[in-house]
């Protein structure tokens, strides 16, 4: 029996990184999204780098459309991303409307194309407050609904949905992931701005961890 049974949806951050080092037995298949926000071009080059380490096959697939004709501050340039802490009111402006719905939709397809029954995500506890999709009703909703509309009976898992990025990172921890080797910052500059929400989040999971954070910060 093969066991190598999964996609998983990677980006390059630190989420997604380590959920690949995590299951990477079971994974035949990474899939990046480029949808054209401010940090892609950063951390799709990591998720193929980790990719290529594991020798696990890696497709990016291009979403220019939701560039276009989606609003959110993630995709507007860096001046338009607010600074401060994940959980504030103002990094609602980074939502990109149902992106994980269109990238699991996609990534369903293309598991059952392949033969696989898992779809592997990384949201988390901590994405709850601003993102409604990444929260647990959303993923059995669309657990429910890729099993409905496959032959296969495709499955999505989101082994992270109620942990937190500091749980992740203590499980990268014991899997030797650099994290250095990831991208977080939702500005997409040469080096983290450091003060983001995603950047502030990182910098705090990281410390809290127990992780020395090598990554360069602007701020």
């Amino acid at each position: 029996m093969n066991h190598k049974d999964s996609l998983i949806i990677v980006s390059g951050g630190m989420d997604s990184i380590t959920l690949l080092y995590d299951c990477k037995d079971s994974i035949a298949l990474a899939v990046s999204f480029d949808y054209g926000s401010n940090h892609n071009a950063r951390e799709i080059p990591f998720a193929r780098l980790h990719c290529r380490r594991l020798g696990i096959r890696h497709v990016v697939i291009p979403l220019e459309f939701m560039h276009t004709y989606f609003k959110s501050s993630l995709l507007e340039g860096a001046d338009a991303i607010p600074e401060g802490h994940y959980a504030d009111d103002n990094m609602k402006s980074t939502v990109v409307p149902f992106r994980n719905g269109i990238m699991l939709a996609i990534a369903v397809g293309m598991a059952e194309s392949n033969g696989l029954k898992r779809v592997l995500i990384a949201n988390h506890g901590g994405d709850h407050a601003i993102y409604p999709d990444c929260r647990p009703n959303f993923i059995a909703a669309i657990d429910s609904a890729a099993k409905a509309g496959t032959y296969v009976n495709v499955s999505v898992v989101a082994p992270y949905t109620n942990i937190s990025k500091t749980d992740i990172a203590k499980r990268g921890k014991a899997l030797g992931i650099d994290y250095a080797e990831t991208w977080s910052c939702y500005k997409g500059g040469d080096t983290h701005c450091g003060k983001c929400g995603t950047c502030v989040e990182r910098k705090e999971a990281l410390h809290d961890a127990g992780i020395d954070d090598n990554t360069v910060y602007l701020n």
